[in-house]
């Protein structure tokens, strides 16, 4: 294994495999409470709602029914014990997850940091995806396509969130904030409209195929959508790449040893308790916080998905009607209209142009922070600037990049594309994250830092389950079945 960059030294008493690694003995830092602490899992909860909730799964029930209805629950609760072992090794050193792949590994995390650019060099596309549903709110600018409407629309929300990041003092209280009234309106106009009659009378066979499948008479299959199966899999929550961005928000936070982050933000070294002392009731209420603020995320994010799948197949399936090029966040639209008429409509169209849109301004501030922190632990000379400024570097990188690959397609291929490669990163990192926590953590800190025997099963049942995925979908491309 290749030393920490900034740990050189042996930790003392560590031997084998991870012995050059070494974290700072420090108190874990008392609970903080759960109103102050709360907020990670609903930001990821908003987060997950612009692709997997919205279009995919929408789009697999509009046009085939119920037959893939019964994957959606496992899909989902597969990320739980994922998020929870990303988060708790934030919460355990105060590092990022990323950091601790870098003392896992550097070759490893390097390549893994290189995959990742690969991913979100189209994440633009949700910006765009947010368009069309502004494109058709509005028929604006007049005379001009869809497609360019979109372009418009996508463009500008880009230039709107830009400069809210760029000139913010607080970035991530800002995001913290948009994503709470996103989540909330998202939920409570869902359940609304969940109301109707003609949305209701379908619960009963909707329920029995969560757990049983029923595929629709005369309805074949069509290879072509295995890419769109594999992205509503991957994104049923929040997917790929994705999912590591938790370990910064809760660092941001202040979550357990990520307290003294805040407190020192140019500390590069983690924490760990002292050998030696019993753990006390910090650890056991942060671990605890954290798996109800992972289980907010996946939980809230299963249910709103369920109510979106619920109005796809009582309102789109019987017509055939699928979101997909540039209406790919528009047919949904019939969601709040069957319930409010017209105004109905406008409010989804509003509502799922934000909670896309967003997806971009979360994404760029988070990818800008994991680039910031990669640079700054791989590079010693760059820790000469300060972090805002690399910060600030890759927002008008990713800003730019962005802009020229939201024209290169419409927005469901550029989606689908990053999906493949964030899941391809996931069944990488969700094996390394399992390493991470239950065998090199003990060595280089406190033996009470493994997470626990059921947080390993869980993930790895999970690295099992995505490395199976992907093999099931390789053969599909390769039509091997």
């Amino acid at each position: 294994m290749n030393p920490s960059p900034t740990s050189p030294e042996k930790h003392p008493g560590a031997s084998g495999l991870f012995s050059m690694a070494r974290l700072k003995p420090a108190a874990m830092p008392p609970f903080s409470g759960w109103w102050l602490a709360l907020g990670p899992g609903i930001v990821w909860m908003a987060l997950a709602q612009g692709s997997g909730e919205l279009i995919w799964w929408p789009y697999l029930v509009a046009k085939y029914g119920l037959g893939f209805l019964f994957l959606l629950i496992p899909a989902c609760f597969l990320q739980y014990p994922l998020n929870f072992q990303i988060g708790h090794y934030t919460a355990m050193t105060g590092e990022s997850i990323w950091q601790g792949f870098i003392r896992l590994n550097r070759t490893f995390a390097i390549c893994l940091w290189v995959l990742m650019g690969i991913s979100f060099l189209w994440f633009g596309a949700f910006a765009s995806a947010g368009g069309t549903a502004l494109s058709a709110m509005t028929d604006f600018p007049k005379g001009w396509s869809t497609r360019s409407q979109t372009l418009f629309w996508g463009y500008l929300s880009i230039a709107v969130f830009f400069i809210a990041i760029r000139f913010s003092r607080g970035v991530y209280r800002l995001i913290e904030r948009i994503m709470f009234a996103v989540a909330a309106v998202t939920l409570i106009g869902l359940l609304v409209a969940c109301m109707h009659p003609d949305v209701w009378q379908h619960i009963p066979a909707f329920s029995s195929a969560l757990f049983w499948p029923q595929w629709p008479a005369g309805r074949l299959w069509e290879s072509e959508d295995a890419t769109k199966l594999l992205t509503a899999v991957t994104f049923a929550g929040l997917g790929g790449f994705w999912t590591l961005f938790y370990s910064y928000w809760l660092r941001e936070k202040g979550v357990g040893m990520a307290a003294r982050h805040v407190a020192e933000p140019n500390h590069l070294e983690g924490w760990t308790m002292p050998q030696g002392t019993k753990p006390g009731p910090p650890l056991k209420q942060w671990r605890r916080f954290l798996w109800v603020d992972s289980g907010i995320g996946v939980v809230g994010n299963l249910f709103t998905t369920l109510m979106t799948c619920l109005f796809a197949y009582a309102l789109l399936f019987p017509e055939g009607v699928l979101p997909e090029k540039y209406q790919l966040a528009v047919v949904q639209a019939r969601f709040f209209e069957v319930q409010w008429g017209v105004w109905g409509r406008m409010l989804f169209l509003f509502v799922s142009a934000a909670f896309l849109a967003d997806t971009w301004l979360t994404t760029i501030d988070a990818i800008c922070r994991i680039n910031t922190d990669m640079v700054r632990q791989l590079f010693p000379s760059s820790r000469d600037k300060a972090p805002k400024y690399w910060y600030r570097r890759f927002l008008y990188f990713f800003t730019a990049i962005t802009l020229v690959t939201m024209l290169l397609d419409a927005p469901g291929p550029l989606i689908q594309f990053s999906a493949v490669v964030g899941f391809a990163g996931t069944v990488i990192f969700s094996g390394a994250v399992l390493i991470l926590n239950h065998r090199a953590l003990p060595k280089w800190g406190h033996p009470s830092s493994a997470p626990g025997r059921v947080a390993g099963v869980g993930l790895g049942i999970a690295c099992c389950t995505y490395f199976v995925l992907a093999i099931t979908y390789v053969g599909l491309q390769l039509k091997l079945w």
